[in-house]
């Protein structure tokens, strides 16, 4: 079955994996550097957010990754789970939850995350905005 994915910023629980158990021992931009590595083979990323554990969870971070495509974060999901992803011991990941925001407002995406999506799924590298007359 096919997914649509539209020119939109990704909300919901089904796009977003929450990675948790990250060591304290790199800082956070390395670890978001890593995972974003890491997780980009599943598919187009639209954020990677790394956050600092709460004080009563000890030290670590835990990370918020945004996926355009559901099935991608299902496929991240499943295959890095219990794994050390980017560290040696390994992370938890799993799906956002399933509660959805009362109201929630789609939000569009800027012009250049519109060409990143469509060159990623179209796989032509040099989308335009121009109009061009024959």
């Amino acid at each position: 079955m096919a997914e649509l994915i539209p020119f939109a910023v990704p909300s919901g629980s089904d796009k977003t994996l929450l990675v948790w158990n990250l060591s304290s021992g790199p800082t956070a931009e390395a670890l978001h550097r890593s995972l974003s590595t890491a997780l980009s083979r599943f598919g187009l990323l639209h954020s990677v957010r790394v956050l600092p554990n709460a004080a009563v969870a000890g030290p670590g971070f835990y990370a918020v990754v945004k996926f355009y495509s559901a099935r991608d974060a299902r496929r991240a999901q499943k295959a890095c789970d219990g794994s050390p992803l980017v560290q040696s011991t390994p992370v938890k990941v799993h799906l956002g939850s399933r509660h959805k925001a009362a109201g929630h407002q789609t939000l569009p995406l800027n012009s250049s995350r519109c060409q990143e999506l469509a060159n990623y799924y179209f796989g032509f590298n040099g989308w335009s905005k121009r109009i061009i007359k024959d």
